[in-house]
């Protein structure tokens, strides 16, 4: 059975840090393009980060620029993303996909990724 499980989200003061970790199970992503979205309540669900696979190639939302770092260790099948100088606009479900079709060019719809984590919480507060 595949499985995307994300890990490391929380509550934190605005201004903080908080890095989240992906684990995937049930085959090898280390081919494979990885992104991070995530969902606000009442919003929809928006685009964070994503690399390729040998991790040579990153995107990230303007709104995140400067702030968070994707990064991948495809020796343990696991995608990071490190979150600073948090805001309370930052507040959302953060998902971590996977996108088979592709492992060099990284895409920002969530409509190309094949498998996605049940979500962590990241709660910033002011």
């Amino acid at each position: 059975q595949v499985q995307l499980v994300e890990s490391g989200g929380g509550l934190v003061q605005s201004g903080g840090s908080l890095r989240l970790s992906c684990a995937a199970s049930g085959r090898t992503f280390s081919r494979n393009v990885m992104g991070w979205f995530r969902q606000a309540p009442g919003k929809e669900r928006e685009f964070v980060a994503a690399i390729s696979w040998s991790g040579s190639s990153t995107s990230y939302a303007d709104s995140v620029k400067g702030r968070f770092a994707i990064s991948r260790d495809n020796a343990k099948n696991t995608v990071y993303l490190q979150m600073n100088k948090l805001k309370p606009e930052d507040t959302a479900v953060y998902y971590c996909a996977a996108d088979l079709k592709t492992f060099g060019v990284v895409r920002s719809s969530g409509n190309n990724y094949d498998y996605w984590g049940q979500g962590t919480q990241v709660t910033v507060s002011s």
